[in-house]
């Protein structure tokens, strides 16, 4: 097979260099895409050398193991952003799995369209949001989702999966369960709206908007106002060494919530669809004695405004990471009788 001259298959490359918290061993080789047929190509490359594949976005929710990747890793650039109106009011956008989120939502904010303007500033590129079901702020992808285009590893076709088809519960879905690493991910479609939103928000953002004395909602009123909160509570990742909120908030059974509640006086929390209670991890972690941690033997700590967010301040390996994350599920574990769930991939 004849490769394109563009298509650069680089060599022993550190996985570092592919994950917001700047840990990982190395990957055997490591290319680029811009379009559906450069990812083929190297998916053909790949198979002609008998490798194992994986593509990735941002690498923002994405931890590598220290023995690295024996294999090619295939970075997603896959740039498209089309704007269909249906009628005055039901707009449909067709995003490519490379474009960076935040501005994804920012150019829809700004066409005065309404669905995921709670998702600002979430890190990573559009390919990644169905993965885990990106969720923020009362909004999560698979509110606005029509359906994802990916390349089938299994039938090497190209299709389109309804939003129905992807199994999205809180913070998963099938491409993050029963068929990981099937799919490569290449494009989205999603359903907005021209309107503004309408309250109550969610908790947090509420309250945001009620102090500063907001009334009046805009797709970017609360866009802004998701910044704000945002900015004020997580580090950059561009500046900070993270991955984010490192760990899903807790959905227990009443009967878990009423023994917490007798044992510690109220706890936070709010109702699923369910029946159950989510409870949030960041409390849990304070309770735990987690609050702006900074722990010399690991070289990991907690973000002082946010302690969900594990940064990276001077470990230089993955087993580091995993060790300080261990001590918070065992203390947690220990103090509440809660597992806390990791968000970012482990990954290979």
């Amino acid at each position: 097979m004849l490769y394109n001259d563009d298509m650069d298959f680089l060599q022993n490359v550190s996985l570092a260099n592919y994950s917001t918290m700047q840990l990982g061993g190395p990957a055997a080789y490591a290319c680029t895409v811009h379009d559906r047929p450069e990812l083929t190509e190297a998916l053909q490359w790949a198979e002609e050398r008998n490798l194992p594949v994986m593509m990735i976005g941002g690498g923002s929710n994405i931890v590598w193991k220290d023995e690295g990747f024996n294999g090619l890793l295939i970075v997603n650039d896959i740039r498209r952003y089309e704007q269909f109106a249906e009628d005055e009011t039901n707009y449909y956008l067709t995003i490519g799995a490379g474009e960076p989120w935040d501005t994804v939502v920012e150019r829809s904010v700004q066409a005065g369209l309404n669905g995921i303007e709670a998702l600002s500033l979430i890190p990573g590129t559009a390919g990644a949001t169905p993965i885990q079901n990106v969720g923020a702020y009362g909004q999560e992808i698979a509110d606005t989702l029509v359906s994802v285009e990916a390349y089938d590893s299994q039938t090497k076709t190209f299709l389109n999966i309804p939003a129905q088809d992807c199994a999205f519960g809180y913070r998963t879905s099938r491409f993050k369960t029963t068929d990981r690493g099937r799919y490569f991910i290449t494009g989205l479609t999603l359903h907005l709206m021209k309107q503004n939103p309408t309250p109550p928000f969610y908790g947090s953002l509420q309250a945001y908007l009620d102090e500063h004395g907001i009334a009046t909602f805009t797709p970017q009123v609360v866009r802004d106002a998701v910044i704000a909160i945002r900015s004020s509570k997580l580090p950059d990742p561009a500046q900070v060494a993270n991955n984010g909120s490192f760990f899903a908030n807790p959905i227990v059974d009443e009967g878990v919530l009423a023994q917490i509640n007798a044992d510690f006086g109220e706890v936070p929390h709010w109702p699923t669809r369910d029946g159950r209670v989510k409870i949030p991890a960041a409390w849990l972690l304070e309770q735990a004695g987690f609050k702006n941690v900074h722990d010399a033997e690991t070289g990991m700590g907690t973000w002082p405004a946010q302690p969900l967010v594990l940064v990276n301040e001077h470990a230089t390996s993955t087993a580091q990471l995993l060790a300080f994350k261990q001590k918070i599920v065992d203390t947690v574990q220990q103090k509440f009788g809660i597992t806390l769930v990791q968000e970012p991939e482990i990954l290979p």
